[in-house]
């Protein structure tokens, strides 16, 4: 009954830590999901002097699109007609509206406040500025920091070890141990296996890489890689402009 109990707890302990990994990465897929959820799903495009409701995947570039006020930008582009302020504190995190005259750059899935405007669109799908952000998001929970990698190569010597040292002490006890010598010996044997059990090397790091860049994508904070989140502690100054975005949520009057 005792291998039993043994087996039943080593097999308890690895699906819990199976579920938290799981876990983790379902809240940093919700963070993806929420930056996904920003670009709108249609597009109001200018086709033969007419409007025209498309989904946004069948804007093309060179596109006449046009934005009314309250709507988000569908694509990244360049204003082609009219005047409006946009809301970019998605990008910039800055909540002052950016005035937006023709010429000027517009980013999909920023939101236009005042006017209406028609911009030509310049980028499309993956090209789009929050496609690449999406994207880096992704690479960087999926990167592997210096300990990660570290902790990789730790392991694959600690495990030949551990089960050679749970071997010789089998043998050992076998020869050595009290009767009945083949029980004492394999209770030696999984006790070894048990305490030295290395999962937590191949498991902690990369969960804790997820869920960082995750927490870091919902709260507006792009982390480039698993190698910056690991060095972030270094950072011994952070110099902000005094606008009340981040203290007020809101700028100073």
């Amino acid at each position: 009954a005792l291998y039993f109990d043994t087996a039943a707890l080593i097999i308890s302990l690895i699906l819990l830590g199976r579920f938290l990994e799981a876990r983790a990465r379902g809240q940093t897929s919700e963070a993806i999901k929420k930056l996904i959820g920003m670009q709108p799903k249609t597009a109001l495009v200018i086709r033969d002097g007419k409007e025209v409701e498309i989904p946004v995947d069948d804007v093309q570039v060179g596109d006449l699109v046009l934005v009314r006020p309250g709507e988000r930008v569908p694509v990244d582009g360049v204003v082609r007609h009219g005047y409006s302020s946009v809301d970019e504190s998605m990008i910039t995190g800055e909540s002052i509206p950016v005035e937006k005259k023709i010429g000027d750059e517009v980013i999909g899935a920023t939101i236009n406040k005042t006017g209406g405007f028609q911009f030509e669109a310049t980028k499309i799908g993956k090209d789009t500025t929050l496609a690449q952000i999406i994207r880096m998001v992704e690479e960087a929970q999926g990167s592997k920091a210096p300990i990660q990698r570290l902790a990789d190569v730790i392991a694959s010597y600690f495990v030949p070890v551990v089960i050679g040292i749970a071997i010789i002490t089998f043998i050992v006890w076998y020869f050595v141990g009290p009767a009945p010598a083949f029980t004492f010996a394999l209770l030696n044997f999984v006790a070894v296996l048990i305490i030295a059990c290395p999962c937590a090397l191949g498991l902690a790091t990369p969960t804790a890489i997820m869920v960082g860049t995750g927490k870091g994508a919902e709260n507006g904070v792009l982390i480039r890689s698993a190698e910056a989140l690991e060095r972030s502690h270094k950072i011994m100054t952070v110099l902000l402009d005094k606008t009340g975005t981040l203290t007020r949520g809101e700028p100073k009057g």
